[in-house]
């Protein structure tokens, strides 16, 4: 395992010694945890930033746009059968009367 030596100001130090105490933790397991957090918050940050980017290309640009369409329109009929059977119905069975009718 690396060693990593960082300068802590003194009020984020007596933070992060109060929390060990009161965890039962020691300093270096905190401060592991919190920046594997960062990190994974970082990471996460930038692949959303990155598919934003994505959509506003495909909703900007009218090929993609039209492409995207076309792709959602020929899955449809495949989403609803599986809706259909999530919710219990048989293939090629009548609809179910419409209880709100």
């Amino acid at each position: 395992m690396a060693t990593l030596n960082i300068r802590l100001p003194d009020s984020l130090d007596r933070q992060l010694t109060a929390l060990a105490a009161q965890t039962h933790q020691n300093r270096s397991d905190l401060a592991r945890a919190a920046l594997e957090k960062f990190l994974r918050d970082q990471e996460r940050e930038q692949l959303m930033a990155e598919m934003e980017a994505a959509f506003r290309f495909l909703a900007t640009n009218p090929e993609a746009r039209a492409e995207s369409i076309a792709i959602a329109e020929e899955f449809l009929s495949l989403d609803n059968e599986v809706l259909n059977l999530a919710e219990g119905h048989k293939p090629g069975a009548p609809e179910p009367e419409q209880w709100w009718k």
